[in-house]
């Protein structure tokens, strides 16, 4: 998928992130803050240097740079190639780039340190210069980042100052509260390989990225493989592996396999396969929440042009139950949550007590005949091998069938399917089955449900919402910006641009022979936060 959340995946912390992250074994998504359950089984085994580590991956990424990634596999390659400037988890800072964050008394400043002697993987210092280089490069919309919408504040950019080697301070237009949350975000660029190029996003310098992170790039092949070396200069120290292979495995039966037989040591789970994977003993099973929403995606500009109206989109959310989604989708709700909201429940000032359309088949019917609306046609994407969503698409096909709308199925592989999902001028589908993952501070999701939000996938359009973004995103009050958050989780839920399914929780099977990790933090759409810390037993 490109850039964004895939489904999002996005943002990754999105905070962003987003994203963009479509089921547990693909996904798109912006990166997110919170790591979930990383309580480990006690290790006995010391660790030892050397060796390598295999995980799998759903797709080939679609960028490996971090002003662009935003699905789930460009954003988890990315996580070991470039190191961020610091992390967020359960409130406090892991500071990695950065050695310190400080805002001024007005909080209109915020004045980061970077560490000193920080180098990127082919010797270059590491400096202030590159960070200045790297918010300039987002904020200029000839570059196309979406991470762009984040550092414009009040319709005003955000400024990044160099103060020394190893000082930048950023300018804000206003006070923004969500400011911490979208600095997060950012991974730095190498002044010294982009300064040149034209357009960053298309440059060839991406096939073979220059970053500062625990590994650095060896070699990749379309289709099969990326691999990636130790980097001994890496900030939190000389990793201990000296090696990882992201595997591209787009058959989920063939990369199961694959994982048993030990050809593979890390990989998303299916909650279909759990049992499965269980059941030889070689495997810690471990389901976390990331902060991740399920849903199901309507295309307003799609050119059959009827999901445009909100009575039809509202009318086929009637028609579907996501009780019974949830057991069809995730089998269980030990792994699923019902989701009302379109923000997530790590999210500050989330609420679930919103208008809800589901299961009323009469009032459906009725909602299309009023619209004018009897009789559609529509078209439901899907990434093929992911069976959380194939899961969802032959559900929604046959109780959408029950209101008389036929819904014809198109599976395409997780590459494919990302691209036309993020696609703006995709007119071809009207529905697709998605997620995302946006991180704890509400303003994040103005990407995804803003007029002009740079991940408006569904093409939602609605002046009061844009407005109380516009609210929220410069309000210093929690209580005040609380309730502006909670009017627009109204507000948006009324309008149905989505039909949300379920917060679900991601489960990740680790090889037992690799110890560290609790201390590499699991987190939200990249597996892990910091992988110099995993080791052989």
């Amino acid at each position: 998928m490109r850039k964004k959340l895939l489904g999002v995946t996005f943002l990754a912390l999105l905070a962003l992130v987003v994203s963009a992250c479509s089921g547990n074994n693909a996904g798109n998504a912006p990166a997110a803050n919170n790591p979930g359950n990383t309580s480990q089984p006690a290790e006995n085994a010391q660790p030892k240097d050397g060796g390598s580590l295999i995980i799998a991956v759903g797709a080939d990424p679609v960028i490996l740079n971090p002003n662009y990634a935003g699905d789930r596999v460009s954003l988890t390659i990315d996580q070991a190639l470039f190191a961020p400037l610091f992390q967020v988890n359960n409130g406090k800072k892991t500071f990695y780039l950065a050695e310190s964050l400080e805002p001024s008394v007005d909080n209109l400043t915020y004045t980061l340190k970077l560490k000193p002697g920080l180098t990127w993987h082919d010797g270059e210092k590491l400096t202030a210069d590159d960070v200045v280089f790297t918010i300039q490069k987002i904020l200029d919309e000839k570059q196309n980042s979406f991470l762009r919408g984040n550092f414009v504040i009040g319709g005003k950019p955000v400024e990044a100052v160099k103060v020394d080697e190893t000082t930048v301070e950023f300018k804000l237009p206003q006070v923004s509260p969500a400011f911490e949350a979208t600095l997060v975000q950012v991974s730095p660029i190498p002044k010294h390989i982009f300064e040149n190029e034209a357009d960053i996003e298309k440059s060839i310098k991406n096939s073979t990225p220059v970053g500062s992170g625990a590994f650095k790039f060896k070699e990749y092949k379309t289709g099969e493989y990326v691999t990636l070396e130790r980097f001994d200069n890496y900030v939190g120290g000389k990793p201990h592996l000296d090696s990882i292979t992201y595997r591209i495995a787009k058959d989920t039966n063939a990369a199961n396999l694959a994982l048993q037989n030990g050809e593979i040591n890390i990989k998303y789970v299916d909650p279909q396969d759990v049992a499965t994977i269980q059941a030889t003993n070689n495997f810690e099973i471990l389901p976390y929440s990331e902060g991740r929403l399920s849903y199901v995606l309507f295309n307003q500009n799609s050119d059959t042009g009827a999901l445009g109206k909100k009575e039809v989109r509202q009318a086929l959310s009637y028609a579907l139950n996501r009780e019974e989604l949830i057991q069809v989708a995730y089998t269980s709700s030990d792994y699923a949550d019902p989701a009302k909201s379109f923000v997530t429940p790590d999210g500050l000032f989330h609420t679930n007590e919103v208008t809800s359309y589901d299961n009323d088949i009469n009032k459906a019917k009725e909602l299309l005949k009023a619209a004018g609306a009897e009789g559609l046609k529509l078209r439901f994407i899907v990434s093929s091998g992911n069976k959380a969503q194939e899961a969802i698409s032959l559900y929604v096909q046959q109780k959408l069938k029950e209101i008389g709308v036929e819904v014809e199925i198109k599976a395409m592989d997780a590459s494919a399917y990302g691209e036309k999902f993020v696609d703006p001028n995709a007119k071809d589908f009207e529905l697709a089955a998605a997620g995302y993952i946006m991180g704890y501070d509400p303003d994040a999701y103005s990407i995804l449900y803003t007029t002009k939000g740079n991940a408006n996938y569904s093409h939602y359009s609605n002046q009061e919402a844009d407005s109380l973004f516009q609210q929220g995103a410069g309000e210093a009050d929690a209580a005040k910006r609380g309730e502006i958050y909670k009017k627009l989780q109204e507000t948006v839920a009324q309008d149905a641009p989505i039909y949300p399914i379920a917060y679900t929780k991601t489960i990740v099977a680790v090889d037992k022979k690799y110890g560290g990790l609790e201390e590499a933090v699991l987190k939200p759409v990249v597996i892990f936060e910091d992988l110099s810390k995993i080791y052989l037993k």
